[in-house]
C-alpha cells in the first residue's frame, strides 16, 4: 500500500463517500491514484470554490466527511473561501492539496504557484482549518493522517492535509483510528443534573437545535428527547431544515423580528432556553426584539456546556443527549404545538411574480409530488425558502457567501442521490452557475430557480441610493441547454406554475427556470427583516428611509459588503 491508497482508505473508514476535485500539476500523481484505486469516486468540478460548496454540502446532508482535492498555490488558494464557509458554518471538510516535493522545496529556485513562501500556504490553512499536516514522512503519516481525521470529526470543522507530490506513491502502512475521546463520567453527570434542575425550574423552557444537532446525527435522538421533556422545538435561521424528517413537537423557525410574532415571543419570553448545538452570532439572534440573556440560557456548543456563568469543559454534544436520555423516562405524552403555516395554493394568473410566489409554488408542487431537499444561496432566495415547508436545506445561513448554491446542490445529489431544488440569486448564479456543465457527466438533474431581478437585491434594501447594485441583464435560461439542461425565463405566476411541472416532470437533464422578478419586490420575511432591523437600529426613523449602513447586521447582506456590522 502506497500513501495515498493508505489516506484514501482511511478517508473511506472515517465516512468520506467521495472526493470533489480539479487536478493541477503538483496534484496529478495522486489525482492518477485516486482514480486508478477506485477507493472513492471522484467528482471534478470546473473552479476551486464550487469544488468546496460541493464536499461541504456533501458533508452536511450525508455526515462523515466532505472531501476537496486540490493543486498547491493556485487550486488551494481559490478554495480558500469556501473552506472558510465550512470552519465558520463546522462542516467537517478535508482539503487535499498536492505540493511541492521534498526535493524541489530545497532547489534554491522561486517554484510555480509560490506565493511569500513554500509555507505561506499552510500558514493561511492554520486560519480555516482546526488541524493540519504535510506528508513528508511516510513513517509518521499513518499517526498523522488519524490525528488530523479524528479532529475533524471531533470539532466537526475543516482540516487541511498536504501532500509533497514525490511522497503520494512512498509505501505506508495503514492507519489505525485513534479511539474516542474519554468523556469524564462525573462532571457529564453533574452537568446533567444542572441542566435538568433548571429547565424543571423553568415555567416556559424552549429547546432550540443548531446546526451540531445535524452535524453529529443526532436529529432523531433530539426530537426523541423534546417528546420526552415536553418541550416545545425551534430552529434558528441557519438551523432551517433540522428535523425535518423526525417526528418532534416543532413549532418553526426563529427570526427575531423578520418572524413570526408566536414563535419570536416563544424564544425571548423563555426562562429556560436550551441551545443544543446552537451558533450564537447575529444571523441566529442580532434581530431578537428582546435581547435573550445569555446568562439564563443552557448552551451545548463546541463540545462544552454552559449553564449561566457555569461551565462545564470537554462535554461532547453526543454524550449530552445520550446520557439526558438516559435520564429523562419515556412517557409516552404526545406534546402538540401550533405548527407555522405555509402558504399554498398559488393563484396561476398573469400577474408578475414575487418571490413569496415562488415559495407557494414550491410548496404546491411538493405536496404534489414529494419533498426535494434544498440547495439555497445567500440573499432574498434564503429568506424566501423561510416560507417553504420543512425539507432537509443545505445554506450559508451565517458565513453567508454568494456562490453557494449551485454547486451545493450538486453535492447533495451526488451524496443523496436525491434530485434536489436549488434557490439561487442571479448574483450569485453569475460566480458559480456555470458548474452545472458538469450535470451530464454524473448524471445530476437539479432544478434550479433563478431569482432574476437584474441586481444585487439585499444589497440594495440597505443602500437604495447606489447604482453599482445594478446587474446587467444575462440570459440565463438561453444559456442551460449550451450546458446541457433545458432552460425556460417566466415573468408571470401562470408560467411559473407550468415550468415547475414540466421540470419535475423533466428527470435526466438539469432544470433551469429564470424567474424574472420586478426591481424592489422582496418576500415577505425579508420585508419584515428590513423593518425590523430600521426599527431596532433607529427608532422612530419613517419605515420607508434606508437604514444606516453601518447598523445593518453581520453577514445577512451577502459577502459583498461584509464591513457592514451591528455595532
Amino acid at each position: 500500500m502506497n500513501l495515498t491508497e493508505s489516506l484514501l482508505h482511511a478517508l473511506k473508514a472515517h465516512g468520506a463517500r467521495r472526493i470533489f476535485g480539479i487536478p493541477g500539476d503538483f496534484a496529478l500523481p495522486y489525482f492518477g491514484i485516486i482514480e486508478k484505486s477506485g477507493i472513492l469516486p471522484l467528482h471534478t468540478l470546473s473552479h476551486e470554490p464550487g469544488v468546496g460548496f460541493a464536499a461541504d454540502a456533501a458533508a452536511r446532508v450525508q455526515g462523515g466527511l466532505g472531501v476537496a482535492a486540490v493543486t498547491y498555490g493556485a487550486g488551494a488558494l481559490n478554495l480558500v473561501n469556501a473552506v472558510a464557509a465550512a470552519y465558520a458554518e463546522k462542516s467537517p471538510v478535508v482539503v487535499l492539496s498536492g505540493g511541492p516535493g521534498k526535493r524541489e522545496a530545497h532547489s534554491g529556485l522561486l517554484l510555480h504557484h509560490q506565493a511569500k513562501s513554500l509555507d505561506s500556504q499552510y500558514r493561511i490553512y492554520e486560519e480555516i482549518t482546526c488541524d493540519r499536516t504535510r506528508l513528508d514522512d511516510a513513517a509518521k503519516a499513518p499517526a498523522e493522517i488519524a490525528r488530523v481525521l479524528a479532529s475533524a470529526l471531533r470539532r466537526s470543522q475543516p482540516v487541511y492535509i498536504e501532500l509533497p507530490r514525490d511522497m503520494v506513491d512512498v509505501p505506508c502502512d495503514p492507519v489505525v483510528p485513534e479511539p474516542p475521546a474519554p468523556v469524564d463520567d462525573d462532571a457529564l453527570s453533574a452537568c446533567v443534573d444542572e441542566l435538568l434542575a433548571r429547565l424543571a425550574s423553568a415555567k416556559s423552557p424552549v429547546l432550540m437545535a443548531g446546526i451540531e444537532v445535524r452535524r453529529y446525527g443526532l436529529e432523531d435522538k433530539v426530537a426523541e428527547l423534546s417528546r420526552r421533556l415536553a418541550l416545545p422545538v425551534v430552529t434558528s435561521f441557519m438551523g432551517r431544515g433540522l428535523l425535518a424528517d423526525a417526528d418532534a413537537p416543532l413549532a418553526g423557525t426563529y427570526m427575531g423580528v423578520a418572524g413570526e410574532p408566536g414563535i419570536s415571543h416563544l424564544v425571548e419570553a423563555s426562562d429556560g432556553l436550551l441551545l443544543l448545538g446552537e451558533i450564537v452570532c447575529d444571523t441566529n439572534f442580532a434581530v431578537s426584539e428582546r435581547k435573550i440573556d445569555l446568562r439564563r440560557t443552557i448552551r451545548a456548543l463546541d463540545g462544552q456546556v454552559a449553564t449561566g456563568y457555569h461551565v462545564y469543559p470537554d462535554i461532547p454534544l453526543a454524550a449530552l443527549v445520550d446520557r439526558l436520555l438516559v435520564r429523562v423516562p419515556a412517557t409516552g405524552r404526545h406534546f402538540d404545538v401550533r405548527r407555522t403555516e405555509f402558504p399554498h395554493g398559488l393563484v396561476a394568473d398573469d400577474s408578475p411574480i414575487a418571490p413569496t410566489d415562488i415559495a407557494t409554488a414550491v410548496n404546491d408542487l411538493m405536496a404534489a409530488h414529494g419533498r426535494m431537499p434544498i440547495a439555497c444561496d445567500i440573499g432574498d432566495c434564503l429568506f424566501t425558502a423561510m416560507d417553504i415547508e420543512h425539507t432537509a436545506l443545505v445554506a450559508p445561513g451565517y458565513y453567508a457567501t454568494m456562490g453557494f448554491g449551485v454547486p451545493a446542490g450538486l453535492g447533495v445529489q451526488a451524496a443523496t442521490g436525491q434530485r434536489p431544488l436549488v434557490l439561487v440569486g442571479d448574483g450569485a448564479f453569475q460566480m458559480t452557475g456555470w458548474e452545472l456543465g458538469n450535470c451530464a457527466r454524473y448524471g445530476w438533474d437539479p432544478i434550479v430557480i433563478v431569482f432574476n431581478n437584474a441586481s444585487w437585491e439585499m444589497l440594495r434594501t440597505f443602500q437604495p441610493e447606489s447604482s453599482f447594485n445594478d446587474l446587467d441583464e444575462w440570459k440565463f435560461a438561453d444559456m442551460a441547454r449550451a450546458l446541457g439542461g433545458d432552460g425556460v425565463r417566466v415573468r408571470t405566476k401562470r408560467e411559473l406554475a407550468a415550468a415547475l411541472a414540466r421540470a419535475h416532470a423533466t428527470r435526466g437533464r438539469f432544470q433551469l427556470v429564470e424567474a424574472m422578478i420586478p426591481r424592489g419586490v422582496l418576500s415577505k420575511t425579508l420585508e419584515r427583516f428590513v423593518a425590523g432591523v430600521r426599527r431596532l437600529s433607529m427608532p422612530g426613523q419613517p419605515a420607508g428611509t434606508a437604514a444606516e449602513p453601518s447598523r445593518v447586521p453581520a453577514g445577512l447582506e451577502g459577502n459583498q459588503a461584509r464591513a457592514r456590522t451591528m455595532g
